[in-house]
């Protein structure tokens, strides 16, 4: 039964990934832009997915806005989740 709950969040985070991808996906460095321009996110902390890609976690100390990004190996990155009130533990 762990089995099942340790694949279970993979498989909904790549449902959502892919669903989210088709709507808000640009080059890494435009997304990277935007989010210090608008809301001054800057990455909290990095880490690698299944089939190489780049997941990362953006957010802002003073606004408390939150960015998860995956960025696939072509460059392209993903918005899959965002949101408010953000704190470093």
């Amino acid at each position: 039964m762990s089995k099942t709950f340790s694949i279970l969040p993979a498989i909904i985070l790549a449902g959502f990934t892919s669903q989210a991808a088709a709507a808000t996906c640009a080059p890494r460095d435009v997304v990277v832009e935007r989010l210090a321009d608008r809301y001054g996110e800057s990455r909290q902390s990095v880490g690698l997915g299944s089939n190489n890609a780049v997941v990362e976690v953006f957010a802002s100390d003073e606004t408390g806005t939150w960015t998860i990004t995956v960025t696939s190996v072509n460059g392209l990155t993903c918005l899959v989740a965002s949101g408010q009130s953000y704190e470093t533990l």
